[in-house]
């Protein structure tokens, strides 16, 4: 717990995580990056080099192989982690399914960041039902500071009972930020040393028979364990005389609490906050629901505490649709609820709703009067991807387009994507798709695109599958040389570490003729002429007897992630008399730097961000843009 004479720090969510590993003298870290916890693993790294510490800290080419690396870690009793976020989950579940089995030897945490909302994911989906399908102990935190310190009780529920553990933070722990009272690093080394169990390790299904059996009695003997556990799971006042009580978990609970005091009934109302939401700590959720008539359970995403509680005549929530099924629990949305179930002294309740809307309305009032032009995401001003998808649209204008998850899948803005499912579907879409067309005798153009870190992930299997099917369509590799939309981590391309020490490059292309493909190609973007030549050249070899899958890599260093490898700007651009309006360069091209100005209904440069790339110098179809000779 903290301590008064503690020194304290600011730390965003994800950093107070990865100090508290750092603390719990975690000695292996792995993660693949996702929003929203891309930022642990560095953190681990920092203090890693700031306290001088031996920690294996690294990011994996995918969810799976950094569960399976971390893994292998606990297997020789080090103490482990392996952070993701909650769609990463779904890589490596086959992984924690069967770990759950095996068991572990060193403390084994799994970091699964969730995503309420969702603001930058695919889905939505709670991590902790997961938990409880794979039969293993969660724990939701609710705040930056009580992730840190579950992390040390994960690691001790871990090794007591020698089975993984989630950590489940969501995105309003990881990306929150407050004073953390950082404790001494007490580090405890740790030698690898495997014991040979193979019965365990690598057991047969019989051998998996009985360590099922064994599983069910581990977490039979952790929900007692969690009954008695007062840090974790506790009631918050328990004198409090009214017949309505409420079960909160993770942000929920913060929230929550925030809402009865602004409401004026602070104390009015039993909460029972729970940290460990599976396996359930029954009887303490039962004494609770039996000494009220009504009782409200809060929690994101789903119906994780509530599907557990055997006796729901007494219980609001998602399953009789009292607590909205989709979305983050806001505390616009709370006050909702609350005021929907009515619940006493809501004229206190009802002033902070209409306060809090109308607050939000005037904030729209004043934006809408600086007349701001809307700007959806987009690529920076720059960016090699704009330039390859330029080129695609205009050589496959009538193509169909999947893509993939990273920067590229803003190619939306440019209209040359249309279907983007998840990390590796950019391929496997394209072959359904091909062999879709081509089962009925038709001959569908299709390019397919995906970033240089995603084939890593999940390309390369996917793309053997085209070669192996037959597929036959034009796939363009988007390489920028980052893990560039969640915090310009580096990929295997180009063999720089987590830590920033020096590891080993894998070069791409020899990884695509391996993969089968016999047409391979690299080209900087920016070379726009040549990139189309490319491109057609790429789809007559899909159209030759003996031609097959067409691989182009669209190869130009991200802006951002690497500024001192940037091509140098070409000049100043500028936009002459020539331009007539006609917003082509906008519409099509969509950078950023190039702004329509309504009142003269022309184009200029925005000098602030323009990169000087001069790739619009070739897309305006009037010769409207230059570059300023006394600028090159």
């Amino acid at each position: 717990m903290e301590t008064k004479n503690a020194p304290q720090k600011m730390l965003l969510g994800n950093q107070a995580i990865g100090r508290g590993l750092v603390e719990a003298s975690c000695h292996f870290v792995t993660s693949y990056p996702g929003t929203p916890s891309s930022e642990i693993l560095p953190a681990v790294v920092l203090y890693k080099k700031m306290e001088g510490l031996n920690i294996y800290a690294n990011w994996a080419v995918n969810e799976k192989i950094a569960f399976d690396e971390a893994l292998a870690a606990s297997y020789t009793g080090k103490r482990a982690a392996v952070i993701m976020k909650q769609v990463g989950l779904n890589v490596a579940s086959d992984s924690m399914m069967s770990a759950a089995y095996t068991g572990v030897k060193g403390g084994f945490i799994i970091i699964s960041s969730d995503d309420p909302g969702p603001h930058s994911s695919q889905t939505e989906q709670d991590s902790r039902l997961f938990a409880h399908f794979a039969k293993i102990p969660a724990f939701d935190p609710s705040s930056p500071a009580e992730a840190m310190e579950m992390i040390k009780e994960a690691f001790e529920i871990s090794e007591k009972y020698e089975i993984p553990v989630l950590l489940r933070p969501s995105l309003r722990v990881c990306h929150a930020r407050t004073n953390i009272s950082l404790s001494p690093v007490k580090w405890i080394e740790r030698k690898a040393d495997f014991v040979k169990e193979p019965g365990r390790w690598a057991a047969t299904p019989r051998f998996r028979f009985m360590l099922h059996r064994r599983l069910n009695e581990k977490l039979k003997e952790i929900r007692s364990d969690f009954e008695g556990r007062q840090s974790l799971n506790r009631i918050f006042f328990p004198d409090a005389k009214s017949d309505f009580g409420i079960i909160a978990s993770g942000v929920s609970f913060s929230i929550v609490m925030d809402v009865l005091k602004e409401s004026g009934l602070e104390g009015r109302h039993s909460v029972l906050k729970i940290g460990t939401p599976h396996p359930l700590p029954e009887k303490q959720v039962d004494r609770f629901i039996q000494s009220h008539k009504r009782v409200l359970v809060l929690e994101e995403t789903d119906y994780t505490i509530e599907l557990q509680i055997a006796d729901k005549s007494k219980l609001h929530g998602r399953l009789d649709g009292s607590v909205p099924s989709e979305g983050e629990l806001t505390p616009e949305v709370i006050r909702r609820i609350l005021f929907d179930l009515g619940l006493a002294d809501m004229g206190l309740v009802i002033p902070k709703y209409k306060q809090s809307h109308e607050r939000l309305t005037e904030i729209d009032r004043l934006v809408g009067g600086l007349k701001l032009p809307p700007r959806p995401p987009t690529l920076c001003p720059g960016c090699g991807h704009r330039s390859a998808f330029y080129a695609i649209k205009k050589v496959f204008p009538k193509a169909i387009y999947a893509s993939d998850i990273g920067c590229y899948s803003l190619g939306l803005n440019l209209k040359a994507v249309d279907t983007m499912l998840d990390m590796g579907a950019g391929l496997t879409i394209a072959t359904g798709l091909f062999h879709a067309y081509k089962q009925d005798g038709q001959d569908q153009p299709i390019v397919a695109t995906m970033g240089d870190s995603t084939f890593f992930h999940s390309g390369i299997p996917s793309l053997v599958d085209a070669v192996y099917s037959g597929a036959r369509y034009v796939f363009v590799l988007l390489d920028n040389g980052a893990t560039a939309m969640t915090g310009m981590q580096p990929t295997p391309e180009y063999g720089i570490l987590a830590d920033g020490s020096k590891g080993n490059s894998v070069p791409i292309e020899p990884l695509v003729k391996a993969c089968g493909v016999t047409f391979t190609r690299t080209v900087d973007p920016y070379e726009l002429g040549r990139m189309m030549d490319l491109l057609k050249e790429a789809g007559e070899h899909t159209q030759k007897e003996d031609g097959g899958m067409a691989v182009i890599i669209a190869r130009h260093p991200c802006l951002i992630a690497y500024k001192n490898q940037t091509a140098p700007a070409k000049g100043r651009v500028a936009v002459g008399s020539d331009c007539d309006g006609c917003k082509y360069c906008v519409t099509r091209f969509e950078c950023p730097a190039l702004v329509y100005d309504d009142g003269e209904e022309v184009v200029f440069i925005d000098d602030k961000i323009c990169s000087g790339c001069g790739v619009c110098v070739e897309v305006c179809p009037n010769n409207a843009i230059y570059i300023e000779e006394d600028s090159i």
